[in-house]
């Protein structure tokens, strides 16, 4: 393909035509997905994406996939897997980017792994959790979706606005967002029903020159039990009623009581329609459901379901961890700077995570292991 003569026609063409070029030119993968992207006859990656993602391709419309792993200790083990299918009126992406979806309720865990798909690598401790996770995410999307408002990455550096914003009486689950076509900061808070006074709000408004508008919307944090309150900085009547219409249209939130989604019994990893290679099938896995294994170089430790550390294979051994915090303290006892001691701090605490996963329950008790790192030097 690399010859230049064979153009690739689909997203999976281009993906592959990309993974080549990073092989063998040693590009980043973004660059390489552009490049790609122009041998098919488009000026970037983002043009293709769109123009190939068709509605026959991903179903009706729009739609992505969002999956959750889980188990519950608490009943027998029991574990199993759930996923929500969301209708969109345009893409994702198009809604909000990859990058500020981190910074978005029920979405911060959350890992893109095909164009229509998002796969959690921690394990929810129930089937409730993971659906009441997975209609946040539901909820939040459709926020976005109807505002055009994105996450507001920049907000505690807006600091007027910030120290206002903490000054909002009984102020409960707030996110921050902006507005990207008039720079706009916009708070959203959800606090319970019973836990603030309107009068209180109505009060800071007109001694901040604010705006403060409630909503008809049940909100994204936990609906029917809170409510929604949209917060403008700058007494823009006018747009904050626009603001205020759009949330109003916004569609009953779902809820877990309402699951709409798909459940399964087992931890077979579920693979959205856009997934058809093996690496589509191994980067859906999700990370928690792995049990993990040593290799020629290190072991796992400190295990938990959905989570683990990994360490060296071997031993440094008590005198050798005698060593290793006699010479760390010895530095950090001196005049160091702040990035310096705050690099051996981060070393010194995995050497004693290592050093303990070495000893037995009885050597772990001793004060004198538990000086070796931390104790005076």
């Amino acid at each position: 393909m690399l010859n230049g003569n064979v153009r690739p026609k689909s997203l999976i063409g281009i993906k592959r035509l990309a993974t080549e070029l990073r092989t063998k030119v040693g590009t980043k993968h973004a660059e390489a997905l552009d490049t790609a992207a122009k041998f098919a006859g488009y000026e970037n990656y983002r043009e293709a994406r769109k123009d190939l993602l068709t509605a026959h391709q991903i179903g009706c419309g729009s739609s992505v996939l969002l999956t959750r792993y889980w188990i519950d200790e608490n009943d027998g083990h029991r574990r199993g897997r759930e996923t929500l299918k969301i209708e969109l009126s345009r893409d994702i992406l198009d809604i909000c980017s990859k990058k500020d979806l981190k910074y978005v309720r029920g979405f911060r865990d959350l890992r893109m792994v095909a164009d229509d798909h998002f796969v959690s690598d921690t394990l929810a401790p129930s089937q409730k959790n993971a659906r009441e996770q997975l209609c946040t995410a539901e909820r939040s999307l459709r926020f976005m979706e109807y505002t055009s408002l994105q996450p507001d990455r920049e907000f505690r550096k807006r600091r007027n606005n910030y120290k206002i914003a903490k000054t909002l009486p009984n102020i409960d689950h707030p996110s921050y967002w902006l507005d990207p076509k008039t720079g706009q900061s916009i708070l959203v808070d959800e606090p319970y029903q019973r836990a603030f006074n309107e009068t209180s709000r109505s009060e800071w408004a007109k001694q901040n020159k604010c705006e403060v508008f409630k909503s008809s919307w049940p909100g994204m944090y936990n609906p029917y039990s809170c409510s929604i309150f949209l917060i403008f900085f700058d007494q823009q009547k006018y747009i904050s009623k626009i603001f205020i219409e759009k949330v109003n249209k916004i569609p009953a939130p779902l809820i877990a009581e309402n699951w709409e989604g798909e459940s399964s019994n087992s931890w077979t990893t579920f693979l959205s329609p856009l997934a058809t290679t093996a690496q589509d099938a191994r980067r859906a896995r999700c990370r928690g459901t792995i049990f993990p294994k040593s290799s020629s170089n290190t072991e796992p430790y400190n295990f938990n379901l959905g989570s683990y550390h990994r360490r060296p294979i071997g031993q440094l051994g008590i005198e050798g961890h005698i060593e290793a915090g006699r010479e760390i303290k010895a530095i950090l006892d001196c005049d160091v700077p702040s990035g310096v001691f705050r690099r051996l701090n981060i070393i010194r605490s995995t050497l004693e995570e290592w050093m303990l996963a070495e000893l037995s329950s009885r050597e772990k008790k001793s004060d004198k292991v538990l000086d070796i790192y931390y104790g005076k030097h």
